[in-house]
């Protein structure tokens, strides 16, 4: 896919200065041209034509193409001030560059990849060039399958002031989750929201964020050490302040365009060793109160989450790319849906969004509030064990000939 980003001549009307500062002024913490072109590399825009007025060479951040190029992309700069986009002849002039179908975005337009990936299919005739469009040089086939796609209602920001900065940012923080999120989960990010914009203009990165979610995971496990009903009732609302600071990492690294492979394996390992936090807290605890039969639970709860993060961690290895392992979630449900002729995999697609952590934060404190540690103790230890029973049971079922394929020499 090709993507268009013209940038107006307004160094005549306003000078370079000022031109340069409508450019480069941060969103999020992200210079506004460089997040329009890393959001249409994003959405899939292989080639990106950016027409530039030639006096503004030197506003091109210096990294930006390297930037666009580890995302797959390519940028070919074009020099142009009197670009029009309602004036036929400047598209003349660009014919030899135009793909027979490319995405329009406005120099100022603050959106997401998924809005722009689900554009309609239209023609010149009947765009409209204030905002992003999906446009073919030719007749558009009307049973084509992006026509049909729906576009949310409110699908950007044209920054243009101060106050469109603020509109922008909230809308970024509240279009940074992932089409997988459920209720619980967007409610948890509704509460993250305001926090993340405020990460978002300073130089804190998600990986900062992990770690912090990590620290209070071991707060958490001490007070929950502790045996006490209101120890137990305090690491059980520090347990949930983690898992808010493990919904804003990612929220912060989709804003700032911070995804990595090695910050998404970083994640799963802090959530891990969170789990194993709690777990450990929890088995303390109960030990005062129940003795050697908590402390065996415990050893078998400890036991079954290590061996289920170690399986879905190879697990994800044989599901994604090594340079997407953020993919694992999606990737997984698709498998799980296509299978769904399967009872198993049917019953573990429909348990699936139960025993993620967006969720299983609020029955920890559910749980812990009425007293019911115990009870949530023993459904955590079956969990962990089904956990990796069936991650070995999904592994031979979906990757084993690619695995053995992989191994075979050639």
């Amino acid at each position: 896919m090709q993507a268009v980003i013209a940038i107006p001549g307004l160094t005549a009307l306003i000078g370079k200065q000022k031109t340069t500062e409508r450019l480069m002024r941060p969103i999020a913490g992200v210079p506004l041209l460089k997040r329009i072109i890393l959001t249409a590399s994003r959405a899939g825009a292989t080639n990106i034509l950016l027409l530039f007025p030639e006096a503004l060479d030197y506003a091109l951040p210096q990294n930006l193409f390297q930037e666009v190029f580890q995302h797959g992309s390519r940028i070919r700069v074009i020099h142009s001030d009197n670009f029009n986009p309602r004036d036929s002849s400047s598209w003349e002039k660009l014919e030899a560059y135009l793909n027979d179908q490319f995405l329009w975005i406005p120099w100022n337009w603050v959106t997401t990849k998924q809005f722009l990936t689900n554009l309609p299919l239209l023609t010149m005739i009947s765009v409209d060039w204030a905002g992003p469009a999906h446009i073919s040089l030719r007749e558009v086939i009307r049973d084509h399958p992006t026509s049909t796609l729906p576009c949310p209602e409110r699908n950007g920001v044209r920054v243009a002031s101060p106050e469109s900065v603020a509109r922008a940012e909230r809308f970024l923080v509240a279009h940074s989750g992932k089409v997988l999120d459920g209720i619980h989960t967007s409610f948890n990010r509704r509460l993250c929201r305001p926090f993340v914009r405020l990460l978002s203009n300073t130089s804190i990165t998600p990986n900062a964020v992990t770690f912090g979610g990590v620290l209070i995971s071991v707060l958490s496990a001490i007070a929950f050490a502790h045996g006490g009903y209101l120890d137990s009732v305090l690491g059980a609302l520090l347990f949930y302040i983690a898992g808010l600071l493990d919904e804003m990492d990612g929220m912060l690294a989709r804003i700032k365009f911070a995804e990595s492979p090695r910050g998404t394996w970083l994640e799963g390992i802090a959530d891990g060793l969170s789990y194993l936090l709690l777990f450990g807290g929890i088995t303390i605890g109960l030990s005062h109160q129940y003795g050697m039969p908590a402390t065996l639970m415990g050893i078998l709860l400890l036991v079954g989450a290590i061996c289920a993060l170690v399986t879905t961690s190879l697990q994800r290895r044989r599901a994604t790319t090594a340079d997407r392992p953020n993919e694992y979630l999606g990737r997984m449900y698709q498998l799980l849906d296509k299978d769904s002729g399967n009872w198993i995999s049917r019953v573990v697609r429909r348990l699936q969004a139960f025993v993620r952590r967006g969720i299983l934060v609020h029955y920890i404190v559910i749980f812990t509030l009425v007293g019911a540690l115990p009870l949530i103790f023993f459904l955590a230890t079956l969990g962990a064990h089904l956990t990796w029973i069936l991650t070995l049971y999904f592994n031979r079922r979906f990757f084993a000939q690619s695995f053995y394929t992989r191994a075979t020499p050639l």
